[in-house]
């Protein structure tokens, strides 16, 4: 894992290749609760035998379930210290590229493409590729954006 130590050591980061995570399987009980949390009970998730009326092999996790895990495959691959304060800016861009199926192993790669400052701290871009194993390319990939703020105080001026 990379650890970074303060706004200095993130600028520095920028390009590098943060790797891969272990793989994580995504069970039916993961996706059924992340329906129950965002109501999404759309039934190629939730419903064996309609997933397979809809072609599918089996039950498929939520795009936005595998979007989701992104920030707990990040704590894995980096962690940064000394930053009173980091913000979820967003996503640049976000691609789910095929189905994940129920009890598939997924795992996301990363890279800290870019650190731009901004007032009070820096904002920083990493390009996740997630990949489902066994599974021919990236199920999805995403541009994900974070803002790294070395005053709590200038980020509540800079969000506001």
């Amino acid at each position: 894992m990379l650890e970074l130590h303060g706004i200095d050591a993130i600028r520095a980061a920028g390009g590098r290749d943060l790797g891969s995570t272990p793989w994580f399987t995504v069970d039916q009980q993961r996706i059924d609760d992340f329906a129950r949390a965002t109501d999404d009970f759309e039934a190629i998730h939730v419903d064996a035998q309609a997933a397979r009326a809809a072609g599918l092999d089996s039950t498929i996790a939520h795009g936005l379930l595998t979007l989701s895990l992104g920030p707990r495959f990040l704590y894995e691959l980096y962690a940064v210290t000394g930053v009173p304060l980091a913000l979820n800016y967003g996503f640049e861009k976000v691609r789910f590229l095929q189905p994940v199926p129920v009890d598939a192993r997924v795992r996301m790669s990363a890279r800290i493409a870019e650190v731009r400052d901004i007032e009070g701290g820096v904002r920083v871009t990493i390009e996740q590729v997630f990949e489902a194993e066994g599974l021919p390319g990236p199920v999805c990939v995403a541009t994900a954006v974070v803002a790294y703020f070395e005053n709590a105080r200038v980020a509540e001026a800079a969000s506001s």
